[in-house]
């Protein structure tokens, strides 16, 4: 298995000649436990990011929507498209590439303990290297979206300020570098500090400083401000923990060969990004601000537990490029199958506790918000059922490159092409806007289920090991969950959110610890030298 996937096209890194030796299945068998232990370390480091997320995102929806109206929460939403898919394309994949040109370079935190030799100012570089290409595609991107701001804007009115986001591509996107650096030596903790703290109150405060100075652009600027204020955070821990470039140069060949070597991982990149904005893409074309300011007002409760999912690549990237070189695909699968297990048990929690008393949580908006609640349910289910295809993709980015690319295209027509269905045959049956909003979530759940299904069974395949998520345990705990959810709504509103959520999200914890985690899950709940 290891020599075929070694002389496959589409694998990312060869295993060499002489097959696998028999000194690095011994480093594999001793990295095994240390590799499940920083593991779950990371885990445990997005579990409270989880938690403060959703407490430092409240104050921006209550100031967003009650000051400023869906209709700025619409524009928002609508430039946010265009600038985060330019930041995306600006990072050419390397916030997962980066880990395997680091690892190339010979240091990883568990050489450095062993005491074997290995260039710092190679790490040091490469780091350089990713951040000048980021600079230059994020500057040329920029410049393209400041000339037709139409491609925010698609319906024109927009203050100088909502222009100034273009800003925000190149301090997202160098922030993304920066953390998938500090990631590669698990350094989960700064991803947490500056995207679940800093980011979010920074934008809450600006946002409601903002409105009583500048209200036409208070919510552009409160958003250029978080993300600023989040990339410093990431480039401080960056400097200290490589330190400065020491004799680095631009190289303009080597810089040309990271862009293409790096397309494949960019295109899956974008695709990836691309399932969870292709809905706004669309629906700003059919429905109005205000209508697309509640599908926003969702996906910001959605968009919680993706964080949980996308935190982790970072930390299986290092893990999984030392076993595809070592050939050791036995572990790969009990790695994806480990974090899969563990992302989507959180996830289903998560989506108990926002999506019962989802009607609560939409009202934190106001009324016109409420009817806005299926689609938080369709896009929470979305992120539940796309658990799988992530972490599997997580492997077959090193493993088949292109194979995973092309099933990512597909799963992106797959969910444009329903969108726009069901999209027009809302419109044709006279269905309100809003509901047509939450049947395009509903077409990226679909999508996303099947390119789950797809994904996993490649990744099978490839190493010989099954790939499944899914345990019974995780139905015991639900169901007891969404009785409690139940009689949740016997309460006041103010009290179903207060008590609600966190009685549902502790009778789950409870079930899922007694009926869903074995001994190698319980691992995630105590603390490990890494």
């Amino acid at each position: 298995m290891a020599k075929a996937i070694a002389g496959s096209d589409d694998a990312a890194a060869p295993l060499g000649a002489s097959g696998i030796a028999p000194a690095a299945l011994l480093d594999d068998a001793d990295a095994a436990s240390g590799d499940i232990a920083a593991l779950a370390k990371g885990g445990r480091t997005n579990i409270l990011g989880f938690l403060v997320r959703l407490v430092a995102r409240v104050p921006f929806l209550f100031i967003a929507s009650r000051l400023y109206g869906a209709s700025a929460m619409g524009r928002l939403a609508s430039a946010l498209v265009m600038v985060e898919f330019a930041g995306l394309l600006a990072t050419l994949g390397q916030t997962r590439g980066l880990a395997q040109r680091l690892d190339e370079t010979g240091w990883s935190g568990r050489k450095q303990s062993l005491g074997q030799d290995y260039d710092p100012d190679a790490a040091t570089h490469a780091v350089a290297d990713a951040l000048l290409v980021t600079t230059l595609l994020a500057g040329a991107m920029s410049l393209l979206i400041w000339w037709f701001p139409q491609s925010m804007y698609p319906h024109g009115n927009f203050s100088m300020a909502e222009r100034l986001l273009v800003l925000a591509v190149w301090i997202m996107a160098v922030g993304d570098i920066a953390l998938a650096a500090l990631a590669f030596r698990f350094d989960v903790a700064t991803t947490v500090r500056a995207r679940a703290v800093v980011e979010p109150w920074t934008l809450s405060i600006t946002a409601g400083l903002a409105f009583f100075v500048y209200p036409e652009g208070g919510l552009a600027l409160a958003y250029l401000a978080s993300v600023g204020a989040a990339t410093v955070v990431a480039l401080v821990a960056l400097v200290r923990a490589y330190g400065l470039p020491r004799r680095w140069r631009p190289r303009p060949l080597a810089l040309l060969r990271l862009a293409l070597r790096n397309m494949p991982l960019a295109g899956a990149d974008a695709v990836e990004w691309g399932t969870r904005k292709i809905d706004v893409f669309i629906l700003r074309s059919f429905i109005g601000p205000a209508d697309l300011g509640i599908y926003f007002f969702a996906q910001q409760f959605s968009s919680l537990p993706q964080k949980l999912k996308t935190s982790f690549e970072p930390v299986l990237g290092p893990v999984i490029t030392r076993n595809v070189r070592n050939g050791n695909m036995a572990a790969i699968a009990a790695q994806v199958c480990q974090v899969g297990f563990w992302i989507t048990a959180a996830q289903i929690g998560i989506a108990l506790a926002l999506a019962i008393p989802g009607a609560g949580l939409m009202g934190l908006g106001g009324p016109a918000f409420v009817p806005g609640i299926w689609a938080l349910v369709f896009l929470l289910l979305a992120e539940v059922v796309a658990a799988t295809g992530v972490v599997s993709e997580a492997a077959l980015i090193y493993l088949a490159r292109m194979r995973n690319l092309w099933l990512s295209l597909g799963t992106i027509v797959l969910q444009g092409s329903l969108t726009l269905g069901f999209i027009l045959a809302g419109q044709r049956y006279g269905v309100p806007a809003v509901w047509q909003a939450a049947l395009a979530a509903l077409a990226m759940a679909i999508s996303l289920a099947t390119s789950s299904l797809v994904k996993a069974h490649l990744l099978a395949r490839i190493v010989g090991e099954p790939i499944n998520n899914w345990r019974w345990g995780l139905v015991w705990a639900a169901i007891p969950a969404s009785l409690v959810g139940a009689l949740s709504h016997l309460l006041p509103e103010w009290a179903e959110l207060l008590f609600g959520i966190p009685a549902i999200i502790g009778i789950y914890c409870l079930m899922i610890w007694r009926f869903g985690f074995g001994p190698e899950d319980r691992v995630l709940f105590r603390k490990h030298p890494v």
